[in-house]
């Protein structure tokens, strides 16, 4: 028995298209930042037009493709996908807003409070022992973890870094300052539980935590000076339910 590396003499590399859910106005964005990049660096050929390469780069984002798969079917090679989509990500990288910057804005233009929360960006597995970081036991799977502000209407304004998917919520905002960010720019922050503990401020608390599918107490009267329930001392996100005195049976009380 012999072994050989040829392969066989009816193999084809087959080509086929697929469907990318994106909007022309994202293309178009990336085209033309790519385009202004071209310009400035004087960058006179490239093996493919802005428009195909943005497309590639979004298709290899959005997909996960395999850059050998991307190249193959668009005769180019592996490292020139490669080069591309870090180029890609380095430009919307540099037009990404800082922190403290986008809080200001949302402060001037009159709100009052930003919605907070981290997730998961699934990654395919890494070999080795770089593997373990990014598992997220929460998740049950690998990936990135980043941490991402909104505005009151649910308005992306900023996102973190991405770190190991086995960060914790509290720990990647504790790194990012959030909470002195937070209190510069005179604002409030709504969580989720994964949250609690980020403040132990329980009189003027900045992020307010709550169950999840619950409202969370109007950060607004934290500015005026108030307490989001008074006449009750509760801790930052946390209000236990007390039973009925009219029922007999307290086990019976309502959740």
């Amino acid at each position: 028995m012999t072994n050989t590396k040829e392969h066989a003499g009816d193999t084809v590399s087959l080509v086929y298209q697929c469907r990318l859910p994106l909007s022309t106005r994202t293309l178009t964005y990336l085209a033309d930042l790519l385009r202004r990049h071209l310009k400035a660096i004087r960058s006179r050929w490239r093996a493919l037009p802005p428009g195909r390469i943005a497309v590639i780069v979004l298709a290899v984002l959005r997909h996960d493709q395999r850059l050998a798969d991307m190249a193959g079917g668009n005769d180019i090679s592996a490292t020139t996908v490669r080069r591309w989509r870090d180029e890609l990500i380095a430009l919307l990288a540099a037009k990404a807003p800082r922190l403290d910057r986008a809080l200001k804005k949302i402060a001037k233009r009159g709100g009052e409070v930003v919605l907070i929360d981290g997730t998961l960006i699934p990654t395919q597995r890494r070999t080795g022992k770089a593997n373990r970081p990014n598992y997220s036991g929460k998740h049950r799977r690998h990936g990135l973890h980043v941490l991402a502000l909104t505005d009151e209407r649910g308005r992306l304004v900023w996102i973190s870094a991405a770190r190991p998917g086995r960060t914790h919520d509290i720990t990647a905002a504790r790194r990012d300052h959030i909470l002195a960010h937070l209190r510069a720019a005179g604002l409030g922050a709504l969580a989720d539980l994964g949250f609690l503990g980020l403040d132990d401020d329980g009189d003027d608390p900045v992020v307010v935590t709550g169950f999840k599918g619950h409202p969370c107490p109007q950060a607004r009267t934290r500015r005026k000076g108030g307490h989001p329930h008074p006449g009750r001392r509760t801790r930052s996100g946390r209000t236990r339910l007390r039973p009925s005195k009219e029922l007999a049976d307290p086990h019976q009380a309502p959740h």
